[in-house]
């Protein structure tokens, strides 16, 4: 059963409240305008119609009062912690028409255009989070302050299929620079990489830092002293034409060579941004307006809203067993000590912060494992990620070992060997050997039957899978794997744990390759498939680009290493049948140590499959004709279509099998796990909206409206 509906719930309205403060030094009254929705802090202000209302009839009133002498400023803040997290997304979500969606666009330039045209100069307070709607009401002040601990602030729009529309596309470059906007509008909504608030200060978003502990009164201060004129604000010229066609030349390119046309709202917002320079404001933001009702009325941005539901529900798993029958973890065992060994113990010796025991076969080993941890740590602290102090602590709380008996204090002990099953079982064996019968034994297997590497065990319910991506910091999924007599206890151990290194868990049943190595290894093998039928490699390597995923194919084979990749495809092809393909190039390419990629040509530019390897195949066949599997040799739409079809398929198996309850499971596995657009809502929308559900398997999988404009 579907856990998202189309249906918006009622608007959490985020009122306009006033009052007067005086300002120091005679410099008037300022009517301070606090934006306050009433709820706690783990539900921020969001602007829909009702708010967006109420605002604009408060700043109106301002006005006048500003016309009449009653004040001489005005200022916008937000509730604690908050300005505004941007528009309702759900409410957007479920706008019907475009019509609905152009006044979207409408209403919020109305009541931001007040604080332009005040009559007095108008200021932003930006007490904590400022994001897309929420920045855009301080970017139409004329001046800006922000707490120094304020978390984010940003437009990521983009990053949701939407363009920043109530003023953002017009005035950031017009404030900042091209150059510099497209970092804002465009590279950091991308990366999921909001500004801190020194980092928005250097930008040129804001105008000045202060302290938080006493922001507010700081930032009347500051004010007064901008109305009494000992305070000039400069602000930069627009580009000139040459810059801006120069700037925007090159952003389009870079778009083509990594998104390639998959979704249209960073394409809108660069043309936006593109006539900035030029544009009066009535007919920029008439622009926005229009871009956004576009938008509103686009599959992909119906799928992005979504996907943000999931990712923001996926803090509370689905399935997950009581909390309280969690097992108290204070030390931590890793078995192994290489890359993701000590990748899982220096996350779980900085966020569980417990001694964590590595151990490996010999010295050599270990100490290269505690050398990663010693030099990740040093690279935190050179950042300014983490401070010299957790550094220390962080450190000498790892410690590395050959002695297997060390791991019997350990609460949970994870392997973390490689993905060889006689040699997962033998390692369970030993363990169960020196750890006491209430230790949970969890696996970070990627594919391989956590039942049966439980199966000779005397105390099989306390293995559990807790299957990490790589690279482990930075990935923030993780299979939690029920095997076939895992326990509630060792499940629920596992979810706390998983909470408390900030990851989002999904549950999963054992079966090969769980959801996302089962996927993404099927796509890879269907596209080496037509490779090794006669497709070229560069044809099959930029077939998928439609979907616009985070990297080209052979990149993602370099990514997890061809040996890994191999590895598990004749796995999966072992458990699973034919639909996932032999290889005999690939093999030779693992055998022969052939490399895959070529460098970046440019930093953030996809790496390309590197020629020499279409030798491993076999010479490259006209498309159409018969080749190598006596098939036809597919096209780069015809590779599309052979991975988008084998994907439904695989899919419906998935759910049949149960692996996960729903296909709002399967997606939030594929964004969080594989890095999948919001734009293709993991994975299911994008099939669904191609028709490939209703062709393959008879039926849609998600109801008509949850991921897309209804009747689209």
């Amino acid at each position: 059963m579907s856990q998202i509906t189309p249906e918006a719930r009622p608007e959490r309205v985020t009122h306009s409240l006033v009052r007067d403060v005086e300002m120091p030094g005679g410099a008037g009254t300022l009517a301070l305008v606090t934006l306050d929705n009433g709820l706690d802090h783990t539900k921020p202000n969001t602007l829909g119609p009702q708010g967006m209302a109420e605002l604009e009839a408060r700043l109106a009133q301002l006005r006048e009062r500003a016309a009449a002498g009653e004040i001489a400023a005005i200022a916008v803040t937000g509730k604690p912690y908050f300005l505004a997290a941007g528009a309702d997304l759900l409410g957007i979500g479920a706008v019907t028409t475009r019509e609905e969606a152009l006044e979207l666009g409408r209403m919020g330039h109305r009541a931001y255009e007040l604080l332009h045209d005040a009559g007095v100069p108008t200021f932003a307070f930006v007490n904590g989070l400022a994001l897309g709607g929420g920045l855009e009401v301080a970017l139409n002040c004329d001046y800006r302050t922000v707490a120094s601990d304020a978390p984010a602030l940003g437009l990521p729009e983009t990053g949701l299929g939407l363009v920043p529309a109530w003023g953002g596309a017009y005035l950031v470059p017009r404030l900042v620079g091209i150059e510099k906007a497209v970092d804002v509008v465009l590279r950091r909504p991308a990366a999921q990489k909001p500004f801190k608030a020194a980092e928005a200060l250097e930008a040129g978003l804001v105008d000045v830092v202060l302290d938080a502990a006493d922001f507010l009164e700081q930032s009347v201060a500051w004010a007064a002293r901008v109305v009494r004129g000992e305070i000039t604000v400069a602000r930069r010229e627009p580009d000139d034409a040459a810059t801006v066609e120069t700037v925007v030349s090159r952003t389009r390119a870079f778009l083509e060579a990594t998104i390639a046309g998959s979704r249209p709202a960073p394409y809108r917002a660069l043309d936006l941004m593109a006539q900035a320079a030029t544009s009066d404001r009535a007919t920029a933001f008439a622009a926005e307006d229009e871009a956004l009702a576009d938008l509103v009325m686009s599959d992909e941005m119906r799928a992005s809203v979504y996907a943000f539901q999931l990712v923001s529900g996926g803090k509370k798993p689905v399935g997950a067993p009581d909390p309280k029958l969690a097992r108290p973890v204070t030390r931590v065992g890793i078995v192994g000590a290489g890359l993701m060994a000590a990748q899982i113990a220096l996350l779980v010796a900085q966020r569980l912060q417990v001694p964590v025991v590595m151990r490996d076969l010999d010295a050599e080993r270990v100490e290269k494992g505690l050398g990663y941890v010693r030099a990740t740590v040093e690279k935190l602290v050179a950042r300014g990620r983490v401070s010299a102090d957790a550094a220390s602590r962080i450190v000498a709380s790892v410690h590395g070992t050959t002695e297997i008996g060390e791991f019997a204090s350990c609460d949970v002990v994870v392997e973390a060997v490689t993905e060889i099953m006689d040699l997962k079982k033998r390692v369970f064996a030993e363990l169960e050997g020196v750890v006491s019968p209430e230790t949970i034994l969890a696996t970070n297997t990627s594919a391989l039957s956590v039942t049966e590497m439980a199966a000779d065990l005397q105390h099989p319910e306390r293995v559990v899978g807790i299957h990490f991506f790589n690279p482990v910091a930075q990935m923030p999924l993780v299979e939690v794997v029920q095997a076939g007599r895992t326990s509630d206890e060792a499940l629920a151990t596992a979810f706390a744990i998983t909470k408390k290194l900030r990851k989002t868990a999904v549950l999963v049943k054992d079966r090969p390759g769980f959801v996302v190595n089962r996927l993404l290894v099927l796509v890879m093998g269907k596209v080496v498939e037509a490779v090794e039928n006669g497709t070229a490699v560069e044809v099959a390597d930029s077939a998928l680009a439609p979907l616009g995923l985070p990297m080209p194919t052979f990149e993602l084979f370099d990514l997890v290493g061809p040996a890994v990749g191999l590895h598990v495809l004749t796995s999966l092809r072992e458990d699973l049948g034919d639909r996932f393909p032999t290889s005999p190039g690939l093999e030779k390419l693992v055998a022969d140590g052939t490399r895959v990629v070529l460098d970046a040509p440019a930093p953030g530019l996809h790496k390309p499959v590197d020629p020499a390897v279409q030798a491993v195949f076999g010479e490259a066949l006209e498309p159409g004709t018969t080749g190598r599997h006596g098939t036809p040799v597919l096209d780069g739409a015809g590779v599309l279509d052979a991975v988008l079809t084998a994907l439904t398929v695989e899919i419906g198996h998935m759910l049949e099998e149960g692996v996960v309850p729903s296909p709002e499971q399967v997606d939030l596995c594929m964004i969080l796990g594989a890095g999948w657009g919001f734009h293709t809502g993991g994975i299911t929308p994008y099939l669904d909206r191609t028709r490939y559900t209703e062709r393959v398997l008879g039926r849609r999988l998600l109801p008509d409206g949850v991921a897309n404009v209804p009747g689209a």
